[in-house]
């Protein structure tokens, strides 16, 4: 639940934000001249491009969820709380490469399985590799619907 509300306190800044600068892009465009509405065109693009960015953000985090809670309600969830830690809290590194090497394991047994895609890429994720975990995930919601 924290995380869903830092997300939507993230989303109400970067609105005000794009709302501002959408502003200005205006005021720049009604100054005319050659390079004001060149500046003001170019700055306008920059709020969209978020727009853009933002609500795919978000549909992939509601699909993600979604995904989450199947798993959650069959018991299937990744838990990594039995591995130990480093004194900054993060899983260590060689059980975090043992972890994420059974669940590379079960992808390569069950390629067109969406639960062991989102293992996966929780494994990669605790893995520290943030890239691959997102392949990971687009292939478990490509899957899992």
């Amino acid at each position: 639940m924290r995380a869903l509300w830092t997300a939507i306190a993230l989303t109400a800044a970067l609105v005000v934000y794009f709302v501002l600068l959408a502003d200005r892009a205006v005021l720049l465009i009604q100054a005319g001249g050659v390079v004001g509405v060149g500046l003001g065109v170019a700055v306008l693009a920059l709020p969209l491009i978020g727009v853009w960015y933002v609500v795919v953000q978000w549909q992939n985090g509601i699909k993600i969820d979604r995904l989450a809670r199947r798993l959650a309600a069959e018991g299937g969830l990744p838990d990594t709380s039995g591995l130990p830690r480093r004194p900054s809290g993060r899983v260590d590194r060689d059980a975090a490469d043992e972890w994420f090497a059974q669940r590379r394991v079960e992808v390569e047994q069950s390629p067109e399985d969406w639960k062991a895609w989102f293992r996966l890429a929780h494994a990669y994720d605790v893995a520290g590799d943030r890239g691959r975990a997102r392949e990971a995930m687009r292939k478990a919601i490509e899957l899992g619907g």
